[in-house]
């Protein structure tokens, strides 16, 4: 099946290894399960642009701004993500470098505001136990 564009696997590796200050500080802070225990992953392609941080079990995307990316573009990426089914929050560096508890603290509230992917079975059960 052609998607219309190359994955770009090789960059987003690329980019893995050559992350900014802040996108090592904020891997350092959401790595491991350290928020809400939702795992992240870094530079994932999601179609043809590379996300900085992915949450696939709640479609969260965190993008780490510094000024390489024009408001237009931004957009762009952002319209794209989103029609995939992702929300997308994004954090200047100097926000994640000054103040890393403000931006996990937004992170966690976000997280916490978002519905649940998955509804629990057992309650879904109960529920058709109950009918008559």
């Amino acid at each position: 099946m052609d998607k219309g564009y190359a994955r770009p696997t090789m960059k987003a590796r690329a980019l893995r290894n050559n992350a900014t200050d802040a996108e090592r500080a904020l891997w350092q802070a959401i790595s491991a399960r350290k928020v809400r225990g939702i795992r992240f992953n870094r530079q994932v392609p999601i179609g043809p642009f590379i996300c900085d941080f992915v949450a696939r079990s709640i479609g969260l995307v965190i993008e780490v701004d510094g000024s390489q990316h024009g408001e237009e573009v931004d957009r762009q990426r952002t319209s794209y993500i989103e029609a995939q089914g992702f929300r997308v929050i994004r954090f200047w560096n100097h926000d994640v470098l000054g103040n890393i508890e403000g931006v996990i603290d937004e992170i966690e509230r976000v997280i916490a505001n978002m519905p649940s992917p998955n509804p629990s079975r057992r309650r879904e059960g109960s529920f058709l136990r109950d009918q008559p």
